[in-house]
């Protein structure tokens, strides 16, 4: 389907060396003027861009499409189902910053702006790669994240997806106290000074115990999480220019933590320990203790974050929310890319409205994209992967 004032493109593969692609970039100062009628006339403006990609191979946003290309790029993200607040995204110009001990200052700020309080939509916006130059960059997949290790036995401590990464950093040097909740320091890499780990200090880690309504039990499982979901490795793409550190967070879907993060066997794997506690029948799945234990441990989820005063989602209601986003951009006139893999929640699907549904996964820019090496790096905390490992 093609859709005015947009272009298809397929999977995107960058070209660290290619110039700024000049279609795209007036396919979207187009869009934004368009959407912006206070910005003016496009073509003044069209004219100095196309001088600039001429003359340099790229060229610089103003403040004004920065902003709005972030806001479009969480507009596009068809595995977000939170777009009904686009419009409310806090972009911060950090294009500026260039040292590690500078970039790490601005994720503390983005990390204490982001929680503090009610939980605010940001994202940090640090310097664009230029074409054939090296880069600043985070390792880690989100700025607070859990470190994982080998216990006794065999047996994982903390969250087994970062065992590669816990171990990269304690080759550079880090040191854990080995407990399940240890956050894992910040790896900053830039052109002029290589890789540098930061310790988040306490301030910039806002976290929430986890209890339940009904069982004084389960807050004896000593279980935690943090407050902002904050991606830090994936590329921002707006007209053809590329940001490869652009950090940015929404507010935490109940089911990412209960029905993910601490259900997955692969992650904090406590649907056993949650069901043996509440007494079930574990001896066939027929017992459906699974399904009884994972609500359980997402009332805690949810319940724990509201009465900390934190801010937090359910499925149902966030499924409702997405509907209603489909139909304003559908009156809009604007197309709404959607995976439904990622829309419909972990638990409960059939019970929401964005079930029943078909999508159309459509690659519209501004977006976002996960690198194949900066997953690599998230992953291993090493560019090669261990073992022959792909």
């Amino acid at each position: 389907m093609k859709v005015p004032g947009y272009r298809d493109h397929p999977t995107e593969a960058w070209d660290p060396v290619a110039p700024a692609d000049a279609g795209e970039a007036e396919d979207f100062l187009r869009r934004c003027y368009l959407e912006n009628l206070r910005l003016g006339p496009v073509e003044p403006r069209l004219a100095i861009v196309r001088a600039q990609i001429a003359a340099t191979g790229t060229y610089t946003h103003t403040t004004e499409e920065l902003s709005y290309g972030a806001k479009l790029a969480w507009r596009n993200a068809s595995r977000c189902i939170g777009r009904l607040y686009w419009r409310s995204l806090v972009v911060l110009d950090r294009r500026r910053a260039r040292t590690a001990d500078d970039i790490f200052s601005l994720l503390v700020h983005h990390l204490t702006t982001a929680g503090r309080d009610a939980i605010r939509p940001v994202i940090s916006i640090f310097a664009a790669a230029q074409p054939g130059r090296p880069f600043a960059r985070v390792w880690n997949e989100q700025l607070i994240r859990y470190a994982g290790y080998q216990g006794a036995k065999g047996c994982p401590v903390g969250d087994p997806r970062q065992t590669r990464f816990t171990a990269a950093m304690q080759g550079f040097g880090w040191r854990g106290k080995g407990d399940a909740f240890d956050v894992l320091p910040l790896a900053i890499e830039t052109p002029a000074e290589g890789v540098r780990l930061y310790e988040l200090p306490e301030r910039a880690i806002r976290e929430v115990p986890i209890a339940h309504p009904e069982y004084a039990w389960f807050a004896e499982l000593g279980l935690r999480w943090h407050a902002v979901p904050a991606i830090s490795n994936m590329r921002l793409t707006i007209g053809g220019v590329h940001y490869p550190l652009a950090p940015f967070n929404g507010w935490y879907l109940g089911t990412e933590i209960g029905a993910r993060n601490f259900a997955d066997a692969d992650r904090f794997n406590m649907l056993p320990v949650v069901a043996a506690r509440l007494g079930l029948d574990t001896s066939s799945e027929t017992t459906l203790w699974r399904d009884r234990a994972l609500v359980e441990l997402n009332r805690a989820v949810l319940w724990s974050f509201e009465q900390a005063g934190v801010k937090i989602t359910d499925h149902h209601t966030e499924s409702q929310r997405f509907m209603a986003h489909l139909r304003t951009e559908e009156r809009a006139g604007r197309p709404v890319p959607a995976d439904w893999t990622w829309i419909v929640p972990p638990m409960s699907g059939s019970l929401t409205p964005v079930f029943h549904r078909y999508y159309e996964e459509l690659d519209l820019r501004p977006a976002f994209y996960l690198d194949a090496e900066a997953a690599t790096l998230a992953r291993d905390g090493s560019r090669h992967c261990p073992h022959g490992e792909n």
